[in-house]
């Protein structure tokens, strides 16, 4: 069976976002220091993830809508399930989601498995933080998890790419 796979970049104000759809769910949402060569905005899934990107960026949309289907192992799909369930603006430590899993001696396989979400955002990998309050680990970097649990917070943080002397109060 051939899939159908559509692919779009969104430049977010902490850079690319590259995301894939393959048939009717999305599969990756990357951060990316590039866009994809050729965008292909053919796919309803896609356009809607893309939408719901800017939305979430503009601070009008705290909730995805989008059918997802990250590829991992049995474990892996298991701990970004259980990442849906913290809600928007709320944090979890890593000791927490492990106990969520049902084992909290999981704690160093459930970060493992955390760091490995090809569905940034959405699958919201970020707002899971060290027992002692600490921004630990994140794949598309320690600064983006600031910004993006500041942004949930409602806290006004500069884009990566603007000086913040140069800002306007």
């Amino acid at each position: 069976m051939d899939l159908f796979a559509a692919k779009a970049s969104f430049l977010s104000p902490l850079g690319w976002i590259n995301v894939t759809v393959e048939d009717d769910a999305v599969t990756e949402m990357l951060f990316s220091d590039q866009p994809f060569e050729q965008n292909t905005l053919v796919n309803d899934v896609l356009i809607a993830a893309i939408k719901q990107l800017e939305e979430y960026f503009n601070g009008t949309r705290n909730n995805f809508d989008l059918k997802l289907n990250p590829r991992g192992t049995d474990f892996q799909v298991k701990v970004w399930n259980e990442l849906l369930n913290i809600p928007y603006g709320k944090t979890v430590s890593y000791h927490e989601m492990s106990s969520r899993l049902g084992d909290e001696k999981s704690i160093r396989a459930a970060a493992s498995a955390n760091g490995k979400n090809p569905i940034a955002i959405v699958i919201p990998c970020h707002r899971v933080i060290g027992s002692d309050g600490s921004l630990t680990g994140y794949a598309g970097g320690i600064e983006k998890k600031s910004w993006l649990l500041n942004h949930e917070k409602g806290v006004y943080t500069p884009t990566l790419f603007e000086d913040k002397n140069t800002l306007q109060q």
